[in-house]
């Protein structure tokens, strides 16, 4: 099992580029400053921590705005969002086939690569009744930073 594998920065901003056209998407310098946020680290920001950073460059720009263009960029494949559980939803660029181990503790996510988890079977019971278009394994733990607090 592999964690935190993910492609080349220049090839994925070609890519976003790339889709942008593709959906007649504007390549504005708010766009692409958020697709550069997210592919610049590997955390699965919320809208929120984009919104941040942004507002340092950009500072007359909204919530609203890149909460939309989050979503936008979901919508077309640019990003995905990760599967939440009441927490704000966060998004990853990273678009190949991989699954996500979150902290309890600290929210971190990071990408697991396993091809077991890749290649999971549906139920025939499900097969019969849905459409199964993905499949996401989602681990939940501690991450070790967090193990080493608790046990103090």
């Amino acid at each position: 099992m592999k964690l935190d594998e993910f492609g080349d920065r220049d090839l994925d901003m070609d890519r976003f580029i790339e889709k942008c056209k593709q959906h007649k998407l504007k390549l504005t310098p708010q766009r692409l400053m958020l697709y550069r946020e997210l592919i610049e680290n590997r955390e699965h920001p919320s809208a929120e921590k984009l919104f941040k950073r942004a507002k340092k460059i950009f500072p007359n720009i909204s919530f609203d705005t890149v909460n939309r263009t989050l979503l936008t960029f979901s919508r077309v494949g640019i990003v995905r969002v990760v599967e939440g559980y009441g927490n704000p939803r966060r998004f990853d660029p990273n678009l190949s086939d991989h699954h996500h181990f979150r902290c309890l503790r600290c929210d971190d996510i990071v990408d697991i690569y396993h091809p077991a988890y890749d290649n999971l079977k549906v139920p025939p019971v499900l097969e019969k009744q849905y459409q199964v278009l993905s499949k996401k394994v989602i681990l939940e733990g501690f991450c070790n930073q967090c193990q080493k607090h608790q046990t103090r």
